[in-house]
């Protein structure tokens, strides 16, 4: 048998996640600028007065609701235009979010910005796990999905890093060029050969294949057989969205949508989008971009473990002790703002609590909750039923991250800090036991396995 090159899966789709990365640096972008915009002196602001809370807030909210317009408009270019062109043109949005927000002079370019923005997320949130599940092999398909996670966490600790040092314009510049990186290095990769195939061309699949897997005609003859089969089959009716709640099909729509519900409502957008405003308001000994600069190194760091381990451990494992351990650390962290506003004369001895919570979720988070979500969502819908599931999925969490971001702080002050995080650390155990009753492993698994899997039927042996 033909050996095939693994170091190219890993490059495309780690040039694929660039725009990942890009989108993590605009979501990020609300930490660091959020207290240049609120600064009194506008000392650098574009804007002609400070950002009120309420426009904050709004700032903060709109990305999720562009996300929710995104997913939808994803799945429609899934299938009409490809994988491939459907970022490119996820890139164009996010290259519109920022020239509004370089060249602001109101609160209201910003909002346009941030809606922009999120669109090319949702976008992103929809045809990333297509990509990515349809070039890799079985073997590394977990490792491939869980990439949107760790670049989407480069994007974060870059504008951390950046953020809090240089001007506004400067943050914008940067991420102007973040955008046109990714398009340009993007418009080199292949298209996935399921499009190719789902389109009835089999020699541009064929030609994918071999530039993906590195193989000669020979080499991906019998892959790109099976590939066709599972499409024949699968496409053999048009899938509807009535499609998507009948037998196998909701088991996966409800498993990825909780997965979803799990990790929207385990806080991680209220504290990324508000981490600064949390360590000023703690108290922390540590200057609060020092803090973020930690938090998104950890971070970082952390989620370069999971494509390393989840196709040997396997996504239970790790999903597991995600919850558990994001569960402990809202707990901590909820454990010291109850004792601040008691006005407790320990808390002038743990001002390091805030910091050591943070990042011990930042790390278990970034193990399961943030990637394996987006990994089993490219797994466990058959290919015609995906780009119909997947925009609904990724709306959905559109719907959960705009809630949680727009509504975290006004809940926070009405019932206090503290209950905000401890609601999250609940639904973060919640999360525990529906992984532990629920989720199924799909560690080394082809797709068709999967999908024999769901409807409860045993794989013939050799089938893939």
């Amino acid at each position: 048998m033909e050996a095939g090159q693994l170091w190219r899966q890993y490059v495309i789709a780690g040039v694929a996640n660039i725009a990942m990365a890009s989108s993590g640096y605009s979501m990020g972008w609300t930490s660091p600028i959020y207290i240049k915009l609120q600064d009194e002196n506008l000392t650098d602001s574009p804007l002609p007065a400070p950002l009120t809370i309420d426009e904050a807030a709004w700032v903060g909210s709109l990305l999720p609701i562009g996300a929710i317009m995104g997913s939808l408009i994803g799945g429609i270019a899934a299938s009409k235009i490809g994988r491939k062109w459907g970022l490119l043109c996820a890139a164009f949005s996010q290259l519109v979010g920022w020239i509004l927000v370089t060249t602001a002079t109101n609160v209201g370019f910003l909002y346009g910005g941030r809606i922009f923005w999120g669109i090319a997320l949702g976008m992103q949130f929809t045809l990333l796990p297509m990509y990515c599940a349809e070039i890799a092999t079985d073997d590394v398909r977990g490792a491939l999905g869980s990439f949107l996670q760790t670049f989407m966490n480069v994007g974060y600790l870059l504008v951390y890093g950046i953020g809090p040092y240089t001007s506004y314009s400067v943050v914008a510049y940067v991420g102007l060029a973040f955008v046109a990186v990714f398009a340009i290095c993007f418009f080199f990769m292949p298209e996935t050969p399921m499009y190719h195939l789902s389109k009835n061309n089999r020699e541009l699949a064929e030609q994918c294949l071999k530039r993906i897997r590195g193989q000669s005609h020979a080499g991906v003859e019998s892959e790109l057989n099976q590939m066709a089969a599972h499409i024949s089959a699968s496409m053999e009716k048009t899938a509807t969205v009535a499609d998507i709640f009948r037998g196998s099909n909701f088991k996966a729509f409800y498993i990825t949508c909780a997965l979803a519900f799990f990790q929207q409502f385990s806080g991680i957008n209220a504290v990324l989008f508000y981490m600064s405003n949390i360590f000023s308001a703690a108290g922390s000994n540590l200057d609060w971009s020092i803090s973020t600069i930690i938090v998104g190194a950890v971070q970082l760091v952390a989620s370069m473990i999971t494509p390393l381990v989840v196709d040997r451990l396997g996504r239970r494992i790790l999903l597991l002790v995600s919850t558990c351990g994001t569960a402990i650390a809202l707990g901590l962290l909820g454990m010291y703002y109850l004792l601040s506003d008691q006005e407790s004369p320990v808390v002038s001895s743990i001002g390091f609590l805030p910091v050591l919570s943070m990042v011990l979720f930042i790390v278990t988070y970034s193990w399961g909750l943030g990637p394996l979500p987006w990994a089993m969502l490219g797994e466990l819908f058959p290919i015609e039923v995906k780009a119909v599931a997947t925009p609904l999925v990724s709306g959905f969490c559109g719907i959960l991250t705009f809630l949680v971001t727009r509504y975290f702080e006004p809940i926070a002050n009405a019932v206090g800090m503290y209950v905000a995080f401890w609601l999250f650390g609940v639904c973060c155990l919640a999360g525990f036991f529906f992984t532990l009753f629920l989720v199924p492993e799909t560690k080394g698994k082809s797709l068709q396995e999967i999908q024999d899997m769901l409807v409860g039927r045993k794989s013939k042996p050799g089938k893939a």
